[in-house]
């Protein structure tokens, strides 16, 4: 699986044509409320809008001028899902929600450098992470998190910002050899290349979302957010 999203992060516009378009239902919540809207999914040939998943929430943005409410991944196909239909075979310009994409793509970096140098620097492994709204968190496999060790990754992961260093995509094919070392992490339904995401001489990790193209973009006040939710969880012990 390798959107345009995914090939570029970057691409705020895109052109591409509609496959199909069907009828559809979507549950979501409205003020604590549970809600089902009537609309349609529909399949594009590409899309820069990144589908739900890896832990990253989906895109929002605009097919045309229809916009579009979730996306969500089949196997190898983004699924658009909108209120008013639009016609297969034509061709449609697709618009990113942009503040939404780039916070989750330093975001997710950042989690990615975090995630990396505590296990480098203290051997604690990440057991889950959740990007949100207004907070990400990401929990290690430890009962407590010393001042001294926050201080210490806290400077560690800015060092690495000021320092520029490049985040990369690297594509491996289902029959290199390399892929075994991440096949375990892969969905059943798991359709094309595996997707390396490359922190250059820091981390190299499977992952289908979206990142920035160099550390300097992350910004030092999404790792003090970050270090401050580890923190956190360490004083809930």
């Amino acid at each position: 699986m390798a959107f345009q999203c995914q090939r570029d992060c970057y691409m705020k516009e895109f052109v591409t044509s509609v496959v199909s378009c069907c009828p559809a239902e979507l549950k979501h919540e409205v003020s604590g409320k549970k809600e089902t809207l009537k609309g349609f999914n529909v399949k594009l040939q590409d899309t820069i809008l990144f589908p739900e998943g890896g832990g990253q929430p989906d895109d929002h943005g605009f097919i045309g001028d229809v916009p579009v409410l979730r996306v969500t991944r089949q196997g190898p196909d983004a699924v658009h899902f909108v209120s008013s239909s639009v016609e297969p075979g034509q061709e449609v310009q697709l618009r990113v929600d942009w503040d939404r994409r780039f916070d989750h793509m330093q975001q997710h970096s950042g989690q990615h450098l975090i995630t990396a140098l505590a296990d480098a620097m203290f051997g604690y492994k990440t057991t889950s992470w959740e990007l949100g709204r207004q907070r990400s968190t990401i929990e290690l496999d430890t009962p407590c998190v010393k001042p001294a060790q926050l201080q210490s990754l806290e400077e560690v992961v800015n060092e690495k910002i000021r320092a520029h260093i490049p985040v990369s995509v690297q594509l491996l094919s289902i029959d290199d050899p390399e892929k075994n070392l991440f096949n375990k992490w892969l969905p059943d339904d798991h359709a094309g290349p595996i997707r390396i995401i490359d922190i250059e001489g820091v981390d190299a990790n499977m992952c289908c979302g979206t990142h920035v193209s160099n550390l300097s973009h992350l910004q030092v006040r999404y790792m003090h957010i970050y270090l401050l939710l580890l923190c956190n969880k360490s004083s809930d012990q």
